[in-house]
């Protein structure tokens, strides 16, 4: 098999990740170094959570917060490929993955596990101890989260609760008080969250009905377009009351235009039968969660 045929359907920087010699290309592709948007769409909640909480000049806060993403959301991809592996075999988007593909073995996907872990600790220790209980809470979620889709038709809404957990712990992380504008913001994150995963099972579908395994898209079917629609609905009028909370001034709202504008443009564009336009929907969500932090920026700064 050549370099390039071992790489992921889905990957991005194929040209950068083909140049890395082995095995560092199959470490990177097991922690999913070559998408990005993984840990971009992990970080922006503790963005939102850090800036809403008025953390616009906590700059070293907020690096430190991208680089336990980056780490984080690879030990969890590298968790979930160890529980996956043998579906991972059967769906022709995964079965190139290092695990399933038996280039690297579990134990040695173990040890990276514990090399990733051990960086989100170092993170950990920056932040407040509130916020490092907080951040420790999600450690269940996270662990349950590969057998959700064997057990639930909606695997995406677990996925929402474990992967905009930034939240709380960006919130965390500067103030303990205004509960209820944090749980605001925290449930408008995790209806977004499902949404756009939602998306991204789009290209997965045929496989997922093979296997047998649970899938939102799989769950909405024909209604796909408009369950999507009404996830990012529902973000929106979360993250207004959120807004609304902090800082009852109708022009606060405003603030959040340019990402209902853009979710909005992603439902009126979605062809959920066409995988490359799934993909770029869902990728898109990176500029959702930058004008998000922009507006968390505007209505924290108050």
């Amino acid at each position: 098999m050549s370099d390039t045929a071992q790489i992921v359907p889905d990957s991005q920087h194929r040209g950068i990740v083909a140049a890395l010699p082995q095995p560092w290309r199959d470490y990177a592709q097991l922690a999913r170094f070559d998408r990005p948007i993984g840990w971009w769409l992990l970080f922006w909640p503790c963005a939102w959570g850090l800036l809403l909480a008025g953390g616009q000049s906590e700059w070293a806060l907020l690096a430190w917060l991208l680089l336990g993403s980056v780490a984080m959301r690879g030990a969890g991809c590298v968790f979930n490929d160890i529980v996956d592996a043998d579906l991972d075999r059967q769906v022709a988007r995964t079965a190139l993955r290092p695990v399933a593909s038996g280039r690297v073995s579990k134990r040695a996907a173990w040890a990276w596990l514990v090399v990733l872990c051990l960086i989100g600790l170092v993170v950990l220790l920056q932040l407040r101890v509130i916020a490092q209980m907080v951040a420790l809470g999600s450690l269940a979620l996270v662990a349950a989260y590969p057998f959700m889709k064997r057990i639930t038709g909606f695997p995406q809404a677990w996925l929402g609760l474990v992967f905009t957990w930034g939240v709380p712990v960006g919130w965390f992380a500067l103030r303990s008080d205004r509960f209820e504008v944090m749980a605001a913001l925290y449930a408008g994150s995790v209806l977004w969250c499902i949404g756009y995963d939602t998306i991204y099972a789009c290209q997965d579908r045929e496989d997922d009905a093979s296997v047998g395994i649970g899938s939102s898209a799989l769950t909405l079917g024909q209604h796909l377009r408009s369950g999507v629609a009404g996830f990012y609905a529902g973000a929106v009028l979360l993250w207004a009351l959120a807004f609304w909370l902090l800082r009852p001034d109708p022009l606060a709202l405003v603030a959040l235009l340019p990402a209902a504008a853009h979710l909005g443009w992603q439902v009126l564009t979605l062809e959920d039968r066409d995988a490359d336009n799934a993909l770029a929907r869902f990728r898109s969500n990176r500029t959702t969660g930058l004008l998000v932090a922009l507006a968390c920026w505007v209505v924290g700064n108050a």
